[in-house]
């Protein structure tokens, strides 16, 4: 049963009663991990084998892994080529709303350990822990997401997937500031906007996204403080003030919705907005820059921005 996570990860062994010294004894691996976001530590009798993944972060870890979720709520994530591809399609879907997903079918996945988001899965932690360990992650910064990388790899003995991967993901980074500097990109208002049924919001630089796209490019976009609708609610009128010159945005379109730039198409004020006019603002995938938050897709994501921006 977890109650919270401690910030180290490490194995413990436990030694099984009733060797003798011509048999000697078998022992029983169970492994201990660390949450970045601090708490106490959390024990698994063994290294998890089936992961029930909640949250995107989690299948973007367990792909960097080279594992693949026993169940997920991020199926078109999955299945992008650059993920699992079609293997991805065939991971099972757990069907609810997010943050209300279907207890039963995550316990019909018969896992070992239930990963989700914190803020949003807690209140599944009651019902999941009757069958497996939950286990909420928070995310504010791509180190963050790094660090639950290392802890998953410590948790399912990846580690060296784990070494990696965060070397790729290093290296990426790097490359990528200086190629900002080198393009001249380092200083240009970029802006992440997400929106759909008629409201937008902003990727501020208190959500991992925005403080991600923050470290390669100008981004003016700071949290306005108070709870999570409050602190991305910027209207048009703001946007405007800001000038971005290059806009990113995720169009969370249900049920045959517009997307964001179809929308506002005609707005008197969006349409003044200068990356409006100067035809720079792209439509971006919602599953892999909303829901990714991992090295995998933060580094997808930076090609992608990097490329659109220069262009």
């Amino acid at each position: 049963m977890i109650r919270a996570f401690a910030v180290a990860a490490a194995l413990t062994l436990v030694a099984a009663c009733g060797s003798t010294p011509a048999q000697p004894a078998r022992q029983a691996v169970s492994v201990s991990v660390a949450d970045p976001a601090g708490g106490g530590r959390v024990t698994l009798p063994k290294a998890p084998e089936r992961i029930v993944c909640l949250t995107g972060l989690c299948d973007d870890i367990l792909v960097e892994l080279g594992l693949v979720p026993v169940a997920t709520t991020t199926p078109k994530l999955l299945s992008r080529p650059d993920y699992l591809g079609a293997r991805g399609a065939e991971v099972p879907v757990v069907p609810g709303g997010f943050g209300s997903e279907d207890v039963a079918a995550i316990a019909r996945a018969r896992p070992d350990l239930v990963i989700g988001l914190a803020g949003v899965h807690d209140q599944l932690r009651a019902a999941v822990e009757k069958f497996a360990p939950l286990w909420v992650v928070r995310v504010k910064s791509y180190e963050d997401s790094i660090a639950y990388l290392r802890a998953v790899g410590a948790l399912t003995g990846r580690a060296g997937q784990q070494a990696q991967a965060e070397r790729v993901f290093r290296t990426k980074v790097a490359d990528g500031k200086a190629a900002a500097r080198a393009k001249g990109l380092a200083g240009v208002p970029v802006l992440a906007m997400y929106g759909g049924s008629g409201s937008v919001g902003v990727n501020t630089t208190d959500d991992v996204l925005g403080h991600f796209l923050s470290q390669f490019f100008g981004y003016p976009w700071p949290s306005k403080g108070g709870g999570f609708e409050t602190a991305q609610a910027y209207s048009l009128e703001e946007i405007l003030a800001k000038g971005p010159q290059v806009i990113f945005v995720q169009s969370f379109s249900f049920g045959g919705g517009k997307a964001v730039t179809e929308t506002y198409r005609e707005h008197p004020v969006w349409r003044r907005i200068p990356a409006v006019g100067a035809g720079r603002v792209f439509e971006v995938r919602p599953e892999l820059w909303a829901s990714g938050r991992g090295t995998r897709a933060f580094g997808l994501i930076l090609d992608e921005a990097l490329s659109k921006a220069a262009g």
